[in-house]
């Protein structure tokens, strides 16, 4: 649609083309927000004077006059003048007459970049920058996506070839934080040299020792073993173990958890029976694996099961900022959920 493109295809291109007066960054992946912003800079204010070309403002005590100030300012080096207005909803909404002015006669010397988390497409100024400007969606993939990202990514910027096995393997393993899985194909790069092939071998070979703790972890808690549960997640804290990348490895097995309860209870609900082990197996559970699954699960019960995806998202928020708790306790009260007796969690929380 007109200059709205994906964070993804806006890396992609070979060639990034100069940017035009005002510029959006929308959505909440900050990793392609990151990488997005990284490539506008370069293109427009490269070089050993790039940071003398830049002026960065918080959003919520920005003022447009300041704003347009720096815009109108010519940079010393010649160039344009990159101004970043950070957290700009807030400076959006209170100034948006403004900008939807200044969008209809940017400045010649700067360039106007807005991060914003929402960015609807039914207003006036979204419609003027899809004409005139560029905006960059950055928001989250869908879950379906990741793999094929990782692939592409790790050829793109790592220079190496990931098999859509080993793409997908690493996805189950690391949780679709993007910024946690280029940390990990830069590692993969390492031991696979440039031009070479990744495989799932390599994939758990170098993902072994906090994938293993991560599930060990998740097993001690769902088998309501607690202590066992929380000396693995210091095992992981100490060792320098994201939180987010934690949660991201034990959100994939939660979640098969989580669609068994719902096709079990639907199936019921409709007049059927549906077996816990073909609930489990229809979720995509490993064979291997379905006799200790389905004992975690009927431990866990339906009241819990139902509230799985609701417990995820609240600590998926609450460690991207939501929340003032440490990371370690946000963790700590998922695997308390997990593990009390089903008794103390009447309520399903």
């Amino acid at each position: 649609m007109g200059n709205t493109l994906r964070a993804t295809d806006f890396l992609k291109a070979k060639a990034i083309p100069a940017p035009p007066g005002v510029c959006v960054l929308f959505g909440e992946e900050a990793f392609l927000k990151r990488r997005a912003m990284q490539a506008l800079r370069q293109r427009l204010a490269g070089g050993p004077d790039a940071e003398f070309a830049l002026q960065v403002f918080e959003g919520p005590n920005a003022q447009w006059a300041d704003v347009l100030e720096e815009l109108a300012t010519q940079p010393m080096f010649g160039g344009k003048r990159l101004v970043v207005v950070q957290q700009a909803d807030a400076f959006v909404t209170q100034y948006r007459a403004l900008l939807e002015e200044y969008a209809s006669r940017p400045r010649s010397t700067g360039v106007l970049v807005l991060d914003v988390h929402t960015w609807p497409a039914t207003t006036r100024l979204y419609k003027m920058l899809d004409a005139g400007g560029l905006q960059i969606d950055c928001r989250p993939l869908r879950p379906a996506e990741v793999p094929g990202w990782v692939a592409g990514w790790a050829r793109q910027e790592h220079g190496i070839r990931l098999t859509s096995a080993a793409a997908s393997a690493l996805v189950e393993m690391i949780g679709p934080e993007l910024g946690l899985l280029d940390q990990e194909l830069a590692k993969l790069a390492v031991s696979a040299g440039r031009g070479g092939t990744v495989d799932v071998d390599l994939v758990r070979q170098m993902a072994a020792w906090r994938a293993r703790t991560a599930w060990d972890m998740l097993d001690a808690a769902l088998e309501g073993d607690l202590a066992t549960a929380l000396a693995e997640l210091d095992r992981l804290l100490l060792a320098g173990e994201s939180p987010v990348g934690i949660l991201g490895q034990v959100g994939a097995s939660l979640r098969r958890l989580a669609a068994a309860t719902s096709a079990v209870l639907a199936a019921e609900a409709a007049g059927r029976k549906l077996a816990l082990r073909d609930a489990l197996r229809s979720a995509g559970v490993n064979p291997y694996y379905l006799e200790k699954t389905e004992r975690q699960l009927r431990r866990l019960g339906r009241q819990r099961g139902q509230a799985l995806l609701g417990w995820l998202l609240e600590a998926d928020l609450a460690l991207k900022g939501a929340s003032q708790l440490a990371p370690r306790i946000v963790l700590e009260t998922l695997l308390v959920r997990l593990g009390a007796p089903a008794a103390s969690t009447a309520g399903g929380r």
